[in-house]
């Protein structure tokens, strides 16, 4: 099997697609496979419920998800990418922690955003075992995302935010304590613009022209006023208000034009530090951008529990 070399060295998803592994382990997937021009067994990427199958399987065979669904038109998240973000984030983690990859329920992460799937606590909490608490401003997503912890017998700590213009506020309450915070960040500007980025996707998929995404997604998951930097923005703002409470803040952030009026933000609410990591994130190479008002001796008293 080819190797995906830009996906991090403890993905699990840096070989192709395993799909006689995922068909074993969720017969349900097969008959959405099909034999692509060079003989290998894939799916059909511009089929919503093939893309969703996939993901179904993946999170059955390699997290030990046994029920997973997400309502209809809600993101599909591809795999493959979003666990990246996690594994970037365990090794920020593990600088402050003597080099060592930290892991159990001690290690404290926020989800913001976390969406129906529910796609970075599932992962996350499987691989490292950390304690995850995801917000969304969604109610249907908070329902979503209860229903496949209830099903799976999960602790994952779940907030619905009632004030969509709060991103940390209420998010974090008063006796929290997080080690990391992380955020896919709703990166187009206006509806409009997430229509011709979906129409744009599509074309690429060889599909034509459709108001449809293969992976889904409602209006708050695609789009805010001001786009990405905007709402990375206000993210750092808030985040000055919490800077006992959390070691690392973090999001992704799409557009690497973004990156730089980012810098100035940053400096201006006076971080101890921050650094930006390359990756993968799907079919495309991507980014996170972390930051912390935490001192870097402090740091690993931090992670040792002295303010956990």
């Amino acid at each position: 099997m080819a190797t995906k070399i830009k996906l991090h060295p403890r993905n699990q998803h840096r070989a192709d697609y395993d799909f006689v592994r995922l068909v074993a382990q969720s017969p349900e997937l097969e008959p959405f496979t099909v034999i692509n021009p060079a003989g290998q067994t894939t799916i059909d990427f511009k089929d919503v419920l093939a893309v969703r199958m996939l993901n179904r399987a993946l999170l059955r065979t390699y997290y030990n998800i046994n029920f997973w669904d997400i309502p209809a038109d809600y993101l599909c998240p591809p795999i493959p990418g979003r666990i990246d973000y996690i594994h970037y984030l365990a090794d920020l983690l593990a600088c402050d922690n003597n080099q060592k990859i930290p892991r159990g329920r001690h290690i404290k992460a926020l989800d913001i955003g976390t969406g129906a799937s529910l796609v970075y606590p599932l992962t996350g909490q499987s691989e490292y075992g950390w304690h995850f608490t995801g917000v969304d401003i969604d109610p249907i997503a908070i329902k979503s995302a209860e229903q496949i912890c209830k099903s799976n017998k999960l602790q994952i700590t779940l907030r619905l935010q009632k004030n969509p213009e709060n991103i940390l506020k209420g998010a974090i309450q008063p006796n929290d304590a997080f080690h990391i915070t992380l955020c896919n960040p709703p990166f187009h500007a206006s509806m409009e613009q997430a229509t011709k980025g979906t129409q744009r996707k599509w074309r690429n998929l060889g599909k034509g022209h459709s108001k449809k995404l293969n992976f889904g997604g409602q209006n708050a998951e695609l789009w805010c006023p001001g786009g990405e930097i905007k709402f990375i923005s206000s993210l750092v703002e808030q985040s000055t208000e919490f800077a006992d409470q959390c070691l690392w803040f973090s999001s992704l952030v799409s557009k690497k034009d973004n990156l730089k009026p980012l810098y100035k933000i940053l400096e201006k609410a006076n971080v101890d530090d921050y650094k930006v990591v390359e990756m993968a994130q799907g079919q495309k190479t991507s980014r996170f951008i972390a930051w912390t008002y935490i001192n870097e001796s402090q740091r690993p008293l931090y992670m040792n529990g002295a303010n956990g």
